[in-house]
């Protein structure tokens, strides 16, 4: 088949299909997609001083789609919104300096779905939205209602149009968009993912919690399913490994997946991206359900799903020529908030009368970040400021190269100067690609690194 005159593959006559069964991409080659993991601004950065920032920011000087997770929310608190009373764990927000500030760094697609979408309220959600509209970002994963939420949101660029999809499996109950129903009008929110979450124990000691239960007042055998057992609204079931169990929503699956598919019979490129923090920020694994359901994802027609939460890397996948990030951590991680709500000094014993919005972050930063699985001693948090920037190059309808720049976020700096990313020194960098080297292996990718980068190198015909 001839191509386009700006270099994209023609449509296909059945309907866009590639040869391993998912939608084709229809971008020109040498599309390039840069992906990080979560924003956690607390102040622009653009005009400050943090030597190494500009190297780190060159690296998106040729990629058509910048995109990153903006867990905070962009307004004047003094005139929008209000500390809500069901948060995320910490009350993020910056200045509405911020959004012109994302668009200096080059950052043109943003998602929005996180556990603190509404940390200020329906007010600071619609103040984050207008301030990435007038610097002409694309957003998706929040809106009035469910349907805008969740709908894909496109970007013009050279090479092809570009979706976005945003749901997060990590929210606050209140901050879940709904649709109208009837006369009730549809509650602006975010895109959600449901799950019924277990926790799976040995057979023995699922025994043990059944009779436990049994000898409780109130118990009713009639019903009840023998392959678990409900204790205090906990659910537990045997297994031969002790860990957490997630069971997918199947309606809001169903939405998600419709989503994708309209978003990429709109566009020629498509982004699905995730915020979840399962099955803990200690675990360096997904949870059970994501492998499957981020294979579906793409099946459906997402070109690339990126997930963000953990604040830790995981490992990366191929699956059909397409990349699967199952976490890129941090790109931004600034630990000092402010202003932060009353609830906020409460949780972590402070009086705000005494004490600084400085010291209840510096003490929700130390009492959050738990040790990552592997990791001891007084360095086990370091991993929360490593990460790795991702360029991802597209040929010939599938991913040919994916190049891995692995970065820290200054963690040893004072607290009010930590969190802006700088390419890291070569021991730290290569100790960085060399985890996630191990992280990859049971996904079968094969990571090379190469003067300092990480590289995945595809051949056109390879489809895992």
């Amino acid at each position: 088949m001839d191509s386009h005159e700006d270099g994209r593959p023609p449509i296909q006559q059945d309907g866009g299909f590639d040869t391993v069964g998912s939608i084709a991409t229809n971008v020109a080659d040498g599309f390039t997609m840069a992906a990080v993991g979560d924003l956690l601004f607390a102040r622009p950065v653009t005009k400050g001083y943090h030597p190494g920032l500009a190297d780190v920011l060159r690296i998106f000087d040729k990629a058509d789609v910048v995109f990153g997770n903006l867990e905070t929310n962009i307004l004047d608190v003094q005139s929008k919104g209000s500390p809500q009373a069901e948060y995320g764990g910490a009350y993020c927000i910056s200045a509405p300096e911020l959004g012109r500030d994302l668009k200096t760094m080059g950052f043109n697609m943003l998602s929005r779905a996180n556990n603190h979408t509404l940390d200020w309220g329906v007010e600071g959600m619609r103040e984050t939205t207008r301030a990435l509209d007038e610097n002409g970002i694309i957003h998706a994963g929040a809106g009035e209602n469910l349907a805008q939420a969740g709908a894909a949101r496109f970007l013009e660029t050279s090479r092809g149009r570009v979706a976005l999809v945003s749901f997060a499996t990590t929210f606050s109950p209140m901050s879940r968009g709904c649709n109208p129903a009837g006369d009730a009008p549809g509650r602006p929110g975010l895109n959600a993912l449901r799950f019924t979450t277990s926790i799976v124990v040995p057979p023995e000691m699922l025994e043990s919690l059944r009779r436990v239960r049994e000898v409780l007042p109130g118990y009713n055998p009639a019903g009840q399913d023998s392959s678990r057992v409900v204790l205090g609204g906990v659910t537990y079931k045997a297994g031969n490994k002790a860990g957490y169990s997630f069971e997918t929503d199947p309606r809001d699956v169903a939405g998600i997946l419709r989503n994708v598919r309209q978003g990429k019979q709109f566009s020629d490129f498509c982004i699905v991206t995730n915020h979840g923090h399962e099955p803990g920020e200690w675990s360096q694994e997904p949870p059970d359900y994501e492998q499957s359901f981020a294979r579906r994802l793409i099946d459906a027609g997402a070109d690339a799903y990126v997930v963000h939460g953990p604040h830790l890397l995981r490992g990366i996948e191929i699956y059909k020529g397409r990349p699967i990030f199952y976490s890129l951590g941090n790109f931004f991680c600034q630990d000092l908030r402010s202003p932060v709500g009353a609830d906020m000094f409460e949780a972590y014993g402070k009086d705000p009368q005494v004490d600084t919005d400085a010291e209840v972050t510096v003490d929700e930063v130390a009492k959050g970040y738990p040790t990552a699985a592997g990791f001891v001693g007084p360095q086990s948090d370091a991993v929360y400021y490593e990460s790795v920037v991702t360029i991802s190059r597209f040929e010939q309808n599938r991913l040919a190269e994916l190049r891995l720049y692995p970065i820290e976020l200054r963690r040893s700096n004072r607290f009010a100067n930590r969190g802006v990313p700088r390419l890291a020194p070569a021991a730290q960098g290569i100790a960085i690609l060399e985890r996630l080297q191990k992280l990859s292996k049971p996904f079968g990718t094969e990571i090379a690194i190469e003067n300092d980068v990480g590289l995945i190198r595809l051949r056109p015909s390879s489809a895992q």
